[in-house]
């Protein structure tokens, strides 16, 4: 099996490449890139995490930066913005689902936790999962912070994870909750969603194993 791993410089998401490296899954890297709304340090934190997977379990892992930032404005600019998050996840499964077409995977991996932050509460990820078509694996579904934190502490994650970054500063104030797929499908009909998943395709770069 291949999966799609949507690796963010946090703490989660390598936690749940390693738990299905560890299975025996073979694992393609895509870091969704939001600067101006980020900085460096989070795409530099990124790839030493994903240096330290290939380290730590020997498995080759080719990885794929993707120019989010623009969809950031986009969505800004012309959406509702309590629907923000939701409009960058369904994005990113979008982006993750055309990768995984060229890689030839077969779904897309996540760190997502249950109700651990807005966009992860059980309604808003059924209304994330209506982007995509390919099956979305969570492996930390069911754990809690302390947890997750407890395995990235283990495996050597957490040190990386926890180093300084700028967070995403274009998240909302008041995040919905609780979308409805018909609000936030109107809402997107506001943008060009395929074009905006070109144009970040296009600007996308590749390292393979041996260049990381």
């Amino acid at each position: 099996m291949k999966l799609i791993a949507l690796i963010s410089g946090g703490i989660d998401s390598p936690v749940a490449a390693y738990l299905m490296i560890r299975r025996g899954v073979e694992i393609v890297a895509v870091h969704m890139d939001n600067r101006p709304f980020t900085d460096e340090k989070n795409l530099d934190k990124t790839l030493s995490l994903v240096r330290h997977l290939r380290n730590l379990t020997g498995s080759p892992i080719r990885t794929y930066i993707v120019p989010h930032g623009p969809n950031h404005i986009t969505f800004a600019r012309k959406c509702d913005r309590h629907l923000h998050c939701l409009f960058c996840r369904r994005m990113m499964y979008r982006i993750g689902e055309r990768i995984a077409e060229i890689e030839g995977a077969d779904g897309i991996l996540t760190g997502e936790s249950m109700g651990q932050v807005a966009s992860q509460t059980l309604q808003n990820i059924m209304v994330v999962n209506q982007a995509v078509k390919v099956a979305v694996i969570r492996p930390l579904i069911g754990l809690d912070k302390v947890e997750i934190i407890d395995i990235a502490r283990r495996i050597g994650t957490y040190e990386i994870s926890t180093l300084p970054g700028l967070c995403c500063t274009i998240v909302p104030k008041k995040p919905s909750t609780a979308a409805r797929l018909g609000d936030v499908l109107r809402e997107e009909q506001k943008t060009d969603i395929e074009s905006l998943v070109e144009k970040s395709l296009e600007g996308m770069h590749v390292f393979s194993p041996e260049t990381l």
